[in-house]
């Protein structure tokens, strides 16, 4: 596995655009595994392959601009592309919650939500659908761009460091502690959820469905 994802992201020039890219494509398309990629990213930094600046600025730059481009996706299209971005129960669960969660706490919800893989798919599409104040967005989109890009691409290099002659070692490490803080996020969430009814607001006409 690990030189699956080495080949992918090698020591070259071109390996700063595939993060920047993968990052991007992630925003919209939460099967692209962008954590994975700048952990890769971070573990060659590591161990001398790569610039953990540069990693640092493409994983930055890709994930600011692949939620403004789901932002400007929702305030285009709107309600057609719900049902194809977030097909299925859970995948609508957690569009109704990012609704009404985006009136209570908004910033706080765009910085968190790029945590989540998916998450940050509804989260963005939806400010975009409900016009959240675009320089509002562009601000917490930074400000969760670069705390994402240093939590994912650290956590590589540190890993990578410290075991720098088994560079696979420092990957799983990393894996798994990524792994259990996307989960303890998710799982928090939920009970919040679930202990706090009234919490979630019932969300806009303009993405019900049933209507």
């Amino acid at each position: 596995m690990f030189n699956s994802l080495t080949d992918a992201i090698s020591g070259s020039n071109w390996a700063y655009l595939i993060i920047f890219a993968i990052a991007f494509l992630d925003s919209f398309f939460p099967v692209v595994p962008s954590e994975t990629a700048v952990i890769t990213g971070g573990v060659l930094a590591g161990g001398g392959e790569l610039s953990i600046e540069l990693v640092l600025v493409a994983a930055a730059a890709g994930a600011f601009a692949g939620d403004n481009f789901t932002y400007g996706l929702g305030k285009l299209f709107g309600p057609r592309l719900s049902r194809t971005l977030f097909r299925g129960k859970r995948a609508q669960s957690t569009l109704t919650w990012v609704h009404g969660a985006l009136e209570k706490r908004g910033g706080l919800l765009i910085i968190t939500a790029r945590f989540i893989p998916g998450g940050r798919t509804a989260t963005a599409f939806t400010c975009g659908l409900t016009a959240y104040p675009w320089r509002r967005f562009v601000l917490f989109t930074i400000i969760a761009g670069t705390f994402w890009a240093l939590y994912a691409g650290l956590l590589g290099y540190f890993g990578g460091k410290t075991f720098e002659d088994q560079q696979w070692k420092g990957l799983l490490v990393a894996f798994a502690i990524a792994g259990t803080v996307a989960v303890t996020i998710e799982v928090v969430r939920h009970l919040r959820e679930r202990n706090k009814p009234g919490l979630v607001d019932d969300p806009p006409e303009t993405v019900d469905e049933n209507d």
